[in-house]
């Protein structure tokens, strides 16, 4: 019988870093090559050489574009794959321009590391790829229709179906039939959207499955339930409570599909003239390209739902696609709502746009989708009181809202619906992509289902195991392909590693000295530093 095992090599206790290695016999498939996103320590793991040979794999699929489910791929065509990236055609169509968009922003921001280290006497460091590299991963991509079956390798087959969470995204069924004739049934969940959703249709799947492989982001987390009417009156009390505070209406908002929601809603809310007709700037040369692809496919192939059939043009909109275009937006101090990317707050012009409006008590930032357990996103929703952005420190005086209704992800109690219309599950499911509470959470809701409850199984990063018709077998996780330390990782895990307990060390002890009474309580807050530090 040939064996059958699979790996776990990202978004294992962690939302990030989705890659699942699907070995059959010596044909090895990647379910998602995903980027990890989040704190330094997790980050790093996207530099750290491959826990496999890249030139063995024969296959990769994807579930969608989003890059903490794709980024990777340029480091495996650079590092030597050369077969299929299988991907529906609408994520084919968004990668076209999202991965060397990424290659560009590494570019950038290792440029920024570089000056910096340079002053500080530190290594130079290398990008995990360029933006040529990822031009030359977009000649693997090979697209293919939702509901139709293609051969991935020797009796291995997949599927993809709606997964209802951004424009292309699926649900991969895949099919192995062995020597002996029997199959084995497994379903990658890739993101679920929710029940209701702005641009996109509700997902669906198969259902009576050997293993399915699900996503659990907003586990223990459930949202209210609001039709687009609802949705567009929370949205407009947000615009004109941000409004009338005098200052700017700053929203962190992924490139793709979150800034385009936010776009049918904020044009239909101007148009029926429920909040002011202010200037909408969209800073994001990827957004701007992204929304094109939209209106594609929403125009021409009825891909999404929304009643408005949005346009993404006129009114008060203004695409922001050069530098010197986004720099003018940096000098409105107020009356104008400004959306760029990233959506978590970790790259791209939203960081310019937070260090010119935190320190304002006029302002307003308004976070909209989850924030991933490390990110500047999360230190904000956390309500820490000063940051650092790009080496400097910044007051955050701003207003800090968040609206999670128009997450692009099936809440608490829409996952286990989601889950409960694929049963029977015959071996187990197996819960990633959250954070161990989102885990644990969904793992209990799970048990309480008595007879009917599934097997359950929470694996960890770089975890093997030997699937079968039955419950799957953990394997032993071999020691030299770990590639965090147990410590390192409970403390990535948990969304607090030692760089932000050290960035945030040094924010209050800046504080500390500069509210200290005279130089006297200086001097001694310092000695007391260099004690503890061995500078005698």
């Amino acid at each position: 019988m040939i064996p059958v095992t699979l790996t776990f090599h990202g978004a294992a206790g962690t939302v990030t870093g989705s890659c699942y290695r699907l070995d059959i016999g010596n044909r090895k498939v990647l379910i998602d090559c995903g980027m990890f996103q989040g704190d330094k320590t997790i980050k790093q793991l996207n530099y750290q050489p491959w826990p496999f040979n890249p030139r063995d794999i024969e296959a990769v699929i994807l579930t969608h574009a989003h890059i903490d489910h794709s980024g990777l791929l340029p480091k495996l065509s650079k590092a030597g794959y050369t077969g299929p990236v299988y991907a529906t055609s609408e994520t084919a169509d968004l990668l076209q321009f999202m991965l060397p968009d990424s290659g560009s922003i590494q570019e950038m921001e290792v440029e920024r590391l570089n000056r910096r280290n340079q002053r500080r006497g530190g290594a130079i460091v290398q990008p995990i790829y360029d933006e040529q590299d990822a031009q030359d991963s977009l000649r693997l991509i090979t697209p293919r229709d939702f509901g139709a079956w293609f051969d991935v390798t020797a009796g291995l087959r997949a599927k993809f179906w709606n997964a209802g969470h951004i424009l292309g995204s699926a649900s991969i069924e895949l099919e192995f039939t062995g020597e002996d004739g029997k199959t084995l049934r497994l379903l990658f969940s890739g993101d679920i959207g929710p029940e209701h959703k702005v641009l996109q249709q509700e997902a669906t799947s198969p259902s009576d499955l050997d293993v399915v492989v699900m996503e659990s982001t907003y586990g223990g987390r459930p949202r209210p339930k609001l039709n687009d009417q609802q949705r567009r009156a929370v949205l407009a009390e947000e615009v004109t409570t941000a409004l009338a505070a005098g200052g700017n209406l700053v929203i962190p908002a992924f490139a793709v599909e979150r800034t385009q929601e936010l776009l049918a809603d904020l044009t239909k809310l101007i148009a029926d003239g429920t909040i002011k007709r202010v200037p909408i700037f969209v800073d994001s040369p990827l957004a701007t390209r992204i929304t094109t692809v939209f209106a594609k496919y929403l125009r021409h192939d009825g891909n999404g739902s929304s009643p408005d059939n949005p346009t993404f043009e006129g009114g008060t909109l203004r695409f922001s696609r050069t530098v010197q275009e986004s720099m003018q937006i940096e000098q409105i101090s107020g009356g104008a709502i400004i959306i760029a990317a990233s959506g978590m707050c970790e790259a791209g012009r939203i960081r310019h746009h937070l260090k010119n409006n935190l320190w304002r008590s006029n302002a307003t930032i308004l976070l909209i989708g989850y924030q991933a357990p490390g990110t500047l996103g999360a230190l904000l929703e956390r309500g820490e009181r000063a940051v650092r952005i790009q080496g400097d420190e910044i007051a955050v005086r701003a207003q800090i809202r968040k609206l999670e209704i128009y997450s692009g992800h099936a809440d608490h109690d829409e996952l286990l619906d989601w889950l409960n219309q694929r049963l029977p599950v015959r071996g187990s499911v197996m819960l990633t992509h959250g954070d161990p509470d989102a885990i644990g959470a969904l793992h209990a809701a799970i048990s309480l289902w008595g007879d009917r409850a599934p097997s359950v199984l929470t694996p960890k990063l770089d975890e093997t195991y030997s699937l079968a018709h039955g419950k799957p077998r953990l394997l032993k996780r071999a020691q030299q392909t770990r590639r965090l330390d147990r410590f390192a990782e409970a403390e990535a895990l948990s969304g607090r590693d030692w760089h932000n307990d050290y960035a945030r060390l040094m924010l209050q002890v800046q504080q500390q000295l500069r509210t200290a009474k005279s130089d006297v309580e200086r001097r001694r807050l310092l000695r007391k530093m260099q004690r503890v530090v061995g500078d005698k």
